[in-house]
């Protein structure tokens, strides 16, 4: 019997407006809520709600982790990889 994988991750990118927020990121704890959102949606790009909204572009989604207080939203491509549009604190 074969091995079995687990399933391939998304790819991560970020839009111009999430980039500049990272950058402004200094924190380690902001830098570990972050990544720590980032894997969920990696491994589940779904897991986040879809926000209404045009159905003529991509569906936008949020993601929120309430024990790290971040909300991301993010939409997802046709081949799976997540776009971030923005990271927030809430």
């Amino acid at each position: 019997m074969p091995p079995q994988h687990s399933p391939r991750r998304a790819r991560i990118a970020f839009a111009d407006s999430a980039a500049k927020q990272l950058e402004t990121i200094t924190s380690e704890a902001e830098l570990h809520a972050l990544d720590r959102a980032l894997v969920v949606v990696s491994v589940d790009p779904d897991v986040g709600e879809a926000l209404p909204g045009d159905t003529a572009g991509p569906q936008l989604r949020q993601y929120t982790d309430d024990i790290e207080r971040v909300r991301l939203l993010y939409w997802v491509t046709a081949l799976r990889t997540v776009v971030v549009v923005a990271y927030i604190e809430v």
